[in-house]
């Protein structure tokens, strides 16, 4: 019999639930750390976004606050970056580098980066998938406990095809931020808004949101095998 939601297949999530702990730690961390760290030339995110946006053809995007806190992120269907109040007005390592990070996002979505493209295409239907998933497959299990196997099974089915879309939009989305902050450094130390030895923290920073990317992923993928396996039991 299927063993429903909480059963011994648990087991296959903790060590991604482990591991996207880490990274969240990691994340406020490298945060903490760097957001108290003055930039040596002083310039302020938006300052940082704007520079980089400008002398890359971007000029026309604007940059707004929005509330939150590491709630910065670029709006490829509006064309509009968004940052924080503490990485617009910041001038810390932190700020600037998360700043060129969304710049970066900017800069893909300009140059019609690839992986971009394709995320922001699956996008919607994502969105659709990934809300309907979980309720498929509980209504399918449910169906499958009151002996109904061929419809039980059907919907079950449905439900891991529904939850492979978002595996795939996890996959899709780990190079697009991996890519955006390859950009950001090479902007930073390029248009001189840190200096080499600044780029070390600024790195830190990047790899320790990157991070929470391939928690993310890992996190899919491992619901996904516990799914198969719920899947195969009879």
């Amino acid at each position: 019999m299927y063993f429903g939601y909480f059963d011994p297949t648990i087991i296959v999530l903790i060590p991604a639930i482990i591991f996207a702990m880490y990274a969240q730690s990691k994340v406020k961390s490298a945060y903490n750390k760097y957001s108290r760290v003055p930039s040596r030339k002083g310039m302020t995110g938006y300052q940082a976004a704007r520079l980089i946006l400008d002398n890359n053809g971007m000029g026309h995007v604007p940059i707004e606050i929005t509330p939150g806190t590491l709630s910065d992120h670029y709006d490829p269907k509006n064309d509009i970056m968004r940052l924080s109040n503490d990485v617009y007005n910041g001038t810390s390592i932190a700020s600037v580098s998360i700043a060129a990070h969304e710049s970066g996002h900017a800069l893909q979505d300009g140059s019609a980066y690839g992986f971009l493209k394709f995320r922001n295409a699956i996008a919607p239907a994502v969105n659709i998938v990934s809300a309907a998933s979980w309720p498929l497959l509980l209504i399918g299990l449910f169906i499958i406990w009151q002996g109904n196997y061929t419809t039980g099974n059907l919907i079950f089915n449905l439900g891991i095809l529904f939850f492979c879309g978002v595996v795939l939009f996890h996959t899709v989305t780990l190079p697009v931020e991996l890519n955006a902050s390859k950009r950001a450094v090479r902007q930073l130390i390029d248009l001189d808004i840190i200096d080499a030895a600044e780029s070390k923290g600024a790195k830190k920073v990047l790899s320790a949101a990157a991070m929470t990317y391939v928690a993310a992923l890992a996190t899919a993928v491992a619901n996904l095998i516990r799914i198969l396996m719920i899947r195969g039991r009879d």
